[in-house]
Protein backbone atom coordinates (compact mmCIF):
# COMPACT_ATOMS: atom_id res chain seq x y z
CA UNK A 1 0.00 0.00 0.00
CA UNK A 2 1.42 3.35 -0.98
CA UNK A 3 1.59 6.33 1.28
CA UNK A 4 -1.21 7.98 -0.69
CA UNK A 5 -3.45 4.95 -0.23
CA UNK A 6 -2.70 4.68 3.48
CA UNK A 7 -3.37 8.38 3.91
CA UNK A 8 -6.68 8.08 2.08
CA UNK A 9 -7.89 5.22 4.25
CA UNK A 10 -6.60 6.89 7.41
CA UNK A 11 -8.59 9.99 6.51
CA UNK A 12 -11.85 8.52 5.27
CA UNK A 13 -11.95 4.97 6.65
CA UNK A 14 -10.19 5.23 9.96
CA UNK A 15 -10.96 2.03 11.83
CA UNK A 16 -10.18 3.46 15.26
CA UNK A 17 -12.49 6.42 14.70
CA UNK A 18 -15.19 4.13 13.30
CA UNK A 19 -15.07 1.89 16.37
CA UNK A 20 -15.31 4.88 18.68
CA UNK A 21 -18.24 6.59 17.00
CA UNK A 22 -20.32 3.80 15.48
CA UNK A 23 -22.75 3.89 18.47
CA UNK A 24 -23.51 7.52 17.59
CA UNK A 25 -24.23 6.59 13.98
CA UNK A 26 -26.36 3.63 15.07
CA UNK A 27 -28.39 5.87 17.38
CA UNK A 28 -28.84 8.30 14.49
CA UNK A 29 -30.09 5.45 12.30
CA UNK A 30 -32.77 4.58 14.84
CA UNK A 31 -33.87 8.20 14.99
CA UNK A 32 -33.93 8.48 11.20
CA UNK A 33 -36.01 5.32 10.87
CA UNK A 34 -38.40 6.49 13.59
CA UNK A 35 -38.97 9.88 12.00
CA UNK A 36 -39.22 8.37 8.53
CA UNK A 37 -41.85 5.80 9.52
CA UNK A 38 -43.89 8.43 11.35
CA UNK A 39 -43.74 10.76 8.34
CA UNK A 40 -44.81 8.04 5.89
CA UNK A 41 -47.78 6.98 8.02
CA UNK A 42 -49.13 10.42 8.84
CA UNK A 43 -48.25 12.04 5.53
CA UNK A 44 -49.89 9.41 3.32
CA UNK A 45 -52.90 9.08 5.63
CA UNK A 46 -53.49 12.85 5.62
CA UNK A 47 -53.01 12.98 1.86
CA UNK A 48 -55.59 10.22 1.39
CA UNK A 49 -58.12 12.00 3.60
CA UNK A 50 -57.61 15.28 1.76
CA UNK A 51 -57.98 13.63 -1.65
CA UNK A 52 -61.25 11.96 -0.62
CA UNK A 53 -62.59 15.21 0.81
CA UNK A 54 -61.68 16.98 -2.41
CA UNK A 55 -63.53 14.29 -4.37
CA UNK A 56 -66.78 15.26 -2.64
CA UNK A 57 -66.86 18.12 -5.11
CA UNK A 58 -67.76 20.97 -2.80
CA UNK A 59 -65.88 24.16 -3.53
CA UNK A 60 -65.67 25.12 0.14
CA UNK A 61 -63.65 21.94 0.76
CA UNK A 62 -61.73 21.76 -2.50
CA UNK A 63 -60.29 25.27 -2.56
CA UNK A 64 -58.47 25.13 0.81
CA UNK A 65 -57.13 21.66 -0.03
CA UNK A 66 -55.82 22.82 -3.41
CA UNK A 67 -54.25 25.88 -1.78
CA UNK A 68 -52.60 23.74 0.90
CA UNK A 69 -51.21 21.29 -1.68
CA UNK A 70 -49.89 24.05 -3.94
CA UNK A 71 -48.23 25.96 -1.10
CA UNK A 72 -46.61 22.90 0.48
CA UNK A 73 -45.30 21.69 -2.88
CA UNK A 74 -43.90 25.12 -3.70
CA UNK A 75 -42.01 25.62 -0.44
CA UNK A 76 -38.70 23.80 0.15
CA UNK A 77 -39.06 21.37 3.10
CA UNK A 78 -36.25 23.18 4.89
CA UNK A 79 -38.22 26.44 4.82
CA UNK A 80 -41.29 24.69 6.24
CA UNK A 81 -39.19 23.15 9.00
CA UNK A 82 -37.54 26.43 9.98
CA UNK A 83 -40.83 28.36 9.93
CA UNK A 84 -42.47 25.82 12.23
CA UNK A 85 -39.45 25.48 14.51
CA UNK A 86 -39.14 29.21 15.13
CA UNK A 87 -42.75 30.23 14.51
CA UNK A 88 -44.66 27.84 16.74
CA UNK A 89 -42.89 28.94 19.97
CA UNK A 90 -44.03 32.49 19.21
CA UNK A 91 -47.60 31.13 19.25
CA UNK A 92 -47.03 29.39 22.56
CA UNK A 93 -46.66 25.95 20.97
CA UNK A 94 -42.98 24.98 21.18
CA UNK A 95 -42.21 21.54 19.78
CA UNK A 96 -39.22 19.24 20.06
CA UNK A 97 -36.83 18.76 17.16
CA UNK A 98 -38.40 15.36 16.51
CA UNK A 99 -41.94 16.75 16.49
CA UNK A 100 -41.06 19.67 14.22
CA UNK A 101 -39.23 17.46 11.72
CA UNK A 102 -42.08 14.93 11.74
CA UNK A 103 -44.75 17.61 11.33
CA UNK A 104 -42.91 19.51 8.59
CA UNK A 105 -42.18 16.49 6.42
CA UNK A 106 -45.64 15.03 7.04
CA UNK A 107 -47.27 18.19 5.71
CA UNK A 108 -45.03 18.19 2.63
CA UNK A 109 -45.68 14.50 1.95
CA UNK A 110 -49.42 14.98 2.50
CA UNK A 111 -49.48 17.62 -0.23
CA UNK A 112 -47.81 15.32 -2.75
CA UNK A 113 -49.84 12.31 -1.64
CA UNK A 114 -53.07 14.27 -2.02
CA UNK A 115 -52.19 15.29 -5.56
CA UNK A 116 -51.15 11.76 -6.55
CA UNK A 117 -54.26 10.14 -5.10
CA UNK A 118 -56.50 12.87 -6.48
CA UNK A 119 -55.04 12.28 -9.94
CA UNK A 120 -55.84 8.60 -9.51
CA UNK A 121 -59.41 9.36 -8.44
CA UNK A 122 -59.89 11.74 -11.37
CA UNK A 123 -58.69 9.09 -13.82
CA UNK A 124 -61.44 6.67 -12.79
CA UNK A 125 -64.48 7.17 -15.06
CA UNK A 126 -67.26 8.93 -13.16
CA UNK A 127 -69.73 6.40 -14.50
CA UNK A 128 -68.28 3.76 -12.20
CA UNK A 129 -69.16 5.82 -9.15
CA UNK A 130 -72.66 6.38 -10.50
CA UNK A 131 -73.08 2.69 -11.29
CA UNK A 132 -72.04 1.77 -7.76
CA UNK A 133 -74.50 4.30 -6.33
CA UNK A 134 -77.28 2.81 -8.47
CA UNK A 135 -76.80 -0.54 -6.71
CA UNK A 136 -77.69 1.08 -3.40
CA UNK A 137 -74.21 1.97 -2.16
CA UNK A 138 -73.70 5.21 -0.31
CA UNK A 139 -71.17 7.69 -1.68
CA UNK A 140 -68.56 6.70 0.89
CA UNK A 141 -69.08 3.01 0.20
CA UNK A 142 -68.74 3.49 -3.56
CA UNK A 143 -65.59 5.52 -3.03
CA UNK A 144 -64.15 2.91 -0.66
CA UNK A 145 -64.92 -0.23 -2.67
CA UNK A 146 -65.00 0.94 -6.29
CA UNK A 147 -63.06 4.15 -6.88
CA UNK A 148 -60.22 4.13 -4.33
CA UNK A 149 -58.81 0.67 -5.19
CA UNK A 150 -58.36 1.77 -8.80
CA UNK A 151 -57.13 5.23 -7.85
CA UNK A 152 -54.52 3.92 -5.42
CA UNK A 153 -53.24 1.44 -7.98
CA UNK A 154 -52.54 4.32 -10.34
CA UNK A 155 -51.15 6.56 -7.62
CA UNK A 156 -48.64 4.08 -6.19
CA UNK A 157 -45.79 4.49 -8.76
CA UNK A 158 -45.40 8.29 -8.46
CA UNK A 159 -46.21 8.26 -4.76
CA UNK A 160 -43.55 5.70 -3.78
CA UNK A 161 -40.84 7.80 -5.43
CA UNK A 162 -42.07 10.88 -3.62
CA UNK A 163 -42.15 9.04 -0.29
CA UNK A 164 -38.51 8.06 -0.67
CA UNK A 165 -37.52 11.58 -1.67
CA UNK A 166 -39.25 13.20 1.30
CA UNK A 167 -38.20 10.66 3.93
CA UNK A 168 -34.56 11.26 2.95
CA UNK A 169 -35.18 14.84 4.03
CA UNK A 170 -35.03 13.65 7.63
CA UNK A 171 -31.43 14.81 7.26
CA UNK A 172 -32.81 18.35 7.41
CA UNK A 173 -33.53 17.66 11.07
CA UNK A 174 -29.84 18.32 11.71
CA UNK A 175 -30.67 22.03 11.26
CA UNK A 176 -32.81 21.90 14.42
CA UNK A 177 -30.40 19.59 16.27
CA UNK A 178 -32.35 16.38 15.72
CA UNK A 179 -30.05 13.50 16.60
CA UNK A 180 -30.44 11.72 13.28
CA UNK A 181 -27.66 10.23 11.14
CA UNK A 182 -26.23 13.39 9.61
CA UNK A 183 -26.29 15.46 12.78
CA UNK A 184 -24.57 12.74 14.80
CA UNK A 185 -22.01 12.19 12.04
CA UNK A 186 -21.19 15.87 11.82
CA UNK A 187 -20.72 16.08 15.59
CA UNK A 188 -18.55 12.96 15.62
CA UNK A 189 -16.41 14.27 12.75
CA UNK A 190 -15.86 17.54 14.60
CA UNK A 191 -14.82 15.79 17.81
CA UNK A 192 -12.60 13.29 16.00
CA UNK A 193 -11.12 15.77 13.56
CA UNK A 194 -11.67 13.12 10.92
CA UNK A 195 -14.36 12.66 8.22
CA UNK A 196 -14.72 8.92 8.80
CA UNK A 197 -18.05 9.38 10.65
CA UNK A 198 -19.43 11.13 7.56
CA UNK A 199 -18.45 8.12 5.44
CA UNK A 200 -20.18 5.93 8.03
CA UNK A 201 -23.24 8.16 7.69
CA UNK A 202 -23.27 7.62 3.93
CA UNK A 203 -23.19 3.88 4.49
CA UNK A 204 -25.93 4.19 7.13
CA UNK A 205 -28.19 6.01 4.66
CA UNK A 206 -27.65 3.19 2.19
CA UNK A 207 -28.59 0.65 4.85
CA UNK A 208 -31.76 2.56 5.69
CA UNK A 209 -32.96 3.71 2.28
CA UNK A 210 -31.64 1.21 -0.26
CA UNK A 211 -34.05 -1.52 0.94
CA UNK A 212 -36.85 1.06 0.67
CA UNK A 213 -35.88 1.81 -2.92
CA UNK A 214 -35.82 -1.89 -3.79
CA UNK A 215 -39.15 -2.46 -2.03
CA UNK A 216 -40.77 0.46 -3.84
CA UNK A 217 -39.67 -0.96 -7.19
CA UNK A 218 -41.12 -4.36 -6.27
CA UNK A 219 -44.34 -2.72 -5.06
CA UNK A 220 -44.74 -0.81 -8.31
CA UNK A 221 -44.34 -4.03 -10.30
CA UNK A 222 -46.92 -5.83 -8.15
CA UNK A 223 -49.48 -3.06 -8.50
CA UNK A 224 -48.95 -2.85 -12.25
CA UNK A 225 -49.51 -6.59 -12.61
CA UNK A 226 -52.77 -6.32 -10.71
Amino acid sequence: MTGVDSGFFFTFFNVAVAKQYWPNIAAGMLMTVGVGVAVVITGTALGLVLAVLRAIGRRALAMPIVAFADIMRSLPPLVVLIVLYFGLPALGMPLSAFAVTWLSLSLVLAAYAEESIWAGISSVPHGQLEAARSTGMRWWEAMRWVVLPQALRRAVPPLTNRVISITKNTALGSVVALNEILNNAQGASSYAGNPTPLMMAAFAYLVVFLPLVVFSRWLEQQWQRR
